[in-house]
């Protein structure tokens, strides 16, 4: 509509979400500029007015994942006094965000990445491996045995987290990346489910 005015970053916040519900179809293509303009409605001029490339809108999408992710991690930590519960509300929060947010889950794997810039790549890499030291940190002050294979237990944690957002992806989103985790972590953290 002519004379409609936006609040400031709104356009921004429009953009972001429709990139990652393009993500989120079962089969998409390479997911060029021209297509998100269209998605949306505008030109892709208007989209290079709120970033200066498409890397930069993946950028977009990176940053909210992290705070997301990290900020709901340190409320976690913060507010679970168990460190078995922390690392069983952690791998279930990993889970549950890749459920409801399966474009996401593209660009957590890499998927999304693929043709776009390597700092991307580096970038997601760099989170997981943020992950998986928070992991660690909830397994050391675990009882001894699990303390003493924080390292490996919490590696195999993140293979576990990243293997089941791998699977939801690849089966256009059929498989939930949730089913059984619970059962699982209780096996491999020696803890019985409630």
């Amino acid at each position: 509509m002519q004379g409609e005015t936006r609040k400031p970053g709104e356009r921004r916040l429009q953009i972001l979400q429709t990139l990652a519900a393009m993500l989120q179809e079962p089969q998409p293509g390479k997911i060029t500029t021209a297509a998100l303009a269209a998605r949306i409605g505008v030109s892709e001029a208007a989209l290079y007015r709120h970033f200066s490339s498409k890397a930069q809108m993946y950028e977009g999408l990176i940053e909210f994942i992290e705070q997301t992710l990290f900020g709901l991690i340190a409320r976690i930590t913060a507010d679970t006094p168990s460190p078995s519960a922390q690392i069983e509300a952690i791998l279930s929060l990993l889970l549950n965000f890749a459920a409801k947010n399966p474009g996401m889950t593209r660009v957590l794997i890499g998927d999304a990445l693929v043709h776009e810039n390597e700092r991307l790549q580096k970038r997601i890499n760099q989170l997981h491996d943020r992950i998986e030291a928070q992991l660690r940190q909830c397994l050391r002050f675990c009882d001894d045995k699990q303390s003493g294979l924080s390292g490996p237990l919490a590696n195999l944690l993140q293979c576990i987290v990243v293997g089941r957002w791998h699977q939801f992806a690849k089966s256009g989103f059929s498989r939930p990346p949730d089913g059984d985790v619970d059962l699982l972590i209780s096996r491999l953290l020696d803890v019985h489910p409630a």
